[in-house]
């Protein structure tokens, strides 16, 4: 692949000193936990991260995912109608309460997985999306992979304690991180109460299971989770002052410790760090020759922000960036990956973001590579 360098400066400004958090003290409760933002993915805060434990209904989130990609692509609607089995209906736990053979839309049964917790619902979307929960669990387990998760291995899709089923704090986080990018989980897992069921004579009261949602201004999630292995779990994220944080508290002794810590977590992120962005998404980087495009050449452009996570008052010094673009073959659609920018701090890498076109590229007709080859010969493009 070609390799172009722009090099940028920016001044440098000290920072003042920062107190490093003592896990011990932020969150010294919890088995494991993290602080990571959103964007860049950078851990600003670790406990435990890669230790192996049981998540409880945390292991939902890959379940929302999968859900949410096969309403993406058409494999499902939200209004489409689901039948809950004798299966799905025997579930214990958190649930929705559903009968066997109970007919409740995509959207409702997403609610009360997420406003919920409900085990009955996720697996009876387990089921209209796999045919079976142990179809289901080998796609989130596909899914984990995808991710580059090393330590989760799932056996169900609702978190009961089982052998073999695990994950850690810091992929809880990761998969949290591709959660968000479906915003309208967001619009659910903000929700702190509703009503199913509402054209009947039995609404049910749906309260939401992360009680940050309502005591804690601006978390608008994620996923809670309790069972005896895993103790009081909670994933939360918020997003404010330019920037979205997740935090994870895994194996919290009650309710009430999880929240505080977790909040503390969230305290930390907001008191001390912010996000500074170098290159805006969809900026124009550079251009790149095509082959057999309609068009003959492309811009490329970010993907997504250049930024870093830094302490309050710090600024980088000498950043250098390094776009790395394959040759290029029409047709290429906007969005497609075409390469990578490498962001150094004085000569280290601190980020790496996908680069893209901005716009399709659809392959040029004969006609057109015709004349364009008459073209290249007139203006001597072309040797003989």
């Amino acid at each position: 692949m070609k390799k172009l360098v722009v090099i940028f400066l920016v001044m440098l400004l000290l920072c003042p000193m920062v107190v490093k958090a003592d896990d011990n003290t932020l969150i010294p409760n919890a088995k494991s936990g993290v602080l990571m933002e959103e964007s860049t993915g950078k851990i600003i805060f670790e406990k435990n991260k890669d230790e192996k434990v049981a998540v409880a209904s945390m292991t939902k989130m890959v379940a929302q995912i999968l859900i949410l990609e096969a309403i993406e692509k058409g494999q499902i609607k939200w209004t489409d109608k689901v039948t809950a089995s004798a299966n799905a209906s025997s579930m214990g736990g958190s649930q929705i309460f559903l009968e066997e053979n109970e007919i409740m839309k995509v959207e409702d049964m997403l609610k009360g997985v997420t406003i919920g917790s409900a085990n009955d619902a996720t697996v009876a979307l387990a089921e209209r999306i796999a045919g079976t929960e142990e179809a289901f669990v080998s796609l989130m387990n596909k899914k984990a992979k995808e991710l580059g998760l090393k330590n989760t291995n799932f056996k169900n899709c609702t978190g009961l304690d089982e052998a073999n089923h695990y994950s850690s704090s810091y992929d809880m986080a990761m998969i949290a991180k591709e959660l968000v990018k479906h915003s309208k989980i967001l619009e659910f897992s903000s929700i702190y109460e509703t009503y199913l069921r509402t054209d009947t004579d039995n609404k049910f009261w749906l309260v939401n299971t992360n009680k940050l949602v309502r005591f804690y201004k601006g978390v608008d999630g994620l996923k809670t989770g309790y069972t005896d292995s895993a103790g009081y779990c909670l994933t939360a994220t918020i997003n404010k002052e330019g920037m979205r944080l997740i935090a994870v508290g895994m194996g919290e002794n009650t309710s009430s410790e999880r929240n505080k810590e977790v909040s503390a977590l969230l305290d930390y992120g907001y008191n001390l760090y912010q996000k500074e962005v170098y290159l805006n998404k969809d900026e124009v980087l550079g251009t790149k020759e095509v082959e057999k495009g309609i068009d003959r050449v492309a811009n490329i452009v970010l993907n997504e922000d250049v930024a870093s996570i830094n302490k309050k008052g710090y600024k980088v010094g000498e950043l250098t960036y390094e776009l790395d673009v394959k040759n290029l073959k029409a047709p290429i659609k906007k969005g497609e990956i075409v390469g990578s920018l490498t962001v150094k701090e004085d000569g280290k890498i601190i980020n790496k973001v996908d680069v893209t076109v901005d716009k399709n590229i659809d392959k040029a007709g004969l006609f057109t590579m015709y004349i364009r080859h008459l073209e290249d010969i007139v203006k001597g493009n072309i040797k003989f």
